[in-house]
This record gives C-alpha cells, sequence and structure tokens, in this order.
C-alpha cells in the first residue's frame, strides 16, 4: 500500500505539472459579435461574384472573349480572385455603364481587370504587360 501511495504522489505531480503547461501554451478562445454592416457587405461581394459569373455565360460574351483567346476558366478564376474593393468598383462601372454599351462595355472592363491583375503581379496572362514590381 505504501508503495502504491508513494508512486502516486509522482504521477500526480508529473501530471499537475503537464497541465499546469499545457494551460499556459494554449490560446483562450475569444468570439466576436460581427455587425450588420460587415455581414451585409460579405453578402453583398458573394452576389456581385455570382452577378459577374452570370454574365459570362451570354453567348455574345463567350464569343467576344474567344475571339480576344481569353478562357472562360481563366475568367471566373480572376473574378474569384477579386477584393471586395475591386468588385465593388467593377460593379459600379458597370451600374454606369449606358445601356447600349452592353457586351462591348463588359468585356473592356473585364480586360481593364486583367490588365490591372498582370501589372500587380498577380496573374501572368498577357505576355506583353510587364510587372511593375
Amino acid at each position: 500500500m505504501q508503495t502504491i501511495r508513494k508512486n502516486l504522489r509522482h504521477v500526480s505531480f508529473f501530471l499537475a505539472i503537464l497541465m499546469a503547461m499545457t494551460t499556459v501554451w494554449s490560446s483562450a478562445a475569444t468570439a466576436d459579435v460581427i455587425g450588420t454592416g460587415e455581414l451585409l457587405t460579405e453578402q453583398r461581394v458573394d452576389l456581385d461574384r455570382e452577378s459577374l459569373l452570370n454574365m459570362l455565360e451570354q453567348q455574345e460574351v463567350k464569343d467576344k472573349l474567344a475571339d480576344m483567346g481569353v478562357s472562360q476558366e481563366v475568367v471566373e478564376e480572376r473574378i474569384q480572385n477579386l477584393t471586395p474593393s475591386e468588385l465593388a468598383e467593377f460593379e459600379q462601372q458597370l451600374a454606369q455603364a449606358e445601356v447600349g454599351e452592353g457586351v462591348v462595355g463588359i468585356i473592356v472592363l473585364f480586360l481593364l481587370v486583367f490588365i490591372i491583375t498582370d501589372m500587380l503581379c498577380a496573374t501572368n496572362l498577357f505576355s506583353f504587360i510587364n510587372c511593375i514590381r
């Protein structure tokens, strides 16, 4: 009985030190309240992306992109990689475009986004555009 108690003290001491060490190294979990504005902004970004992707489904846009030698997959990937601010600016430009511009305006906006991302070294779609870094 004495040997069990003696060994139990050593085991208890070791477990106490182990618990103290794990609580020191563990990080506390925190929860923040998400504001309505943040939630709406996040949902707006998703809706903007969906609307741009839906525009790519138009046959006129597909034909124009094919004429320019840009694949639809590359365009979709770039739309997914746009930051919320770039996406908001792009949507604002689309909203301000006149109705008669239609497909040409959309294509020009896509090309502007492609050229800007190539200049910022985010992508390398056009070989004639040099990175500014």
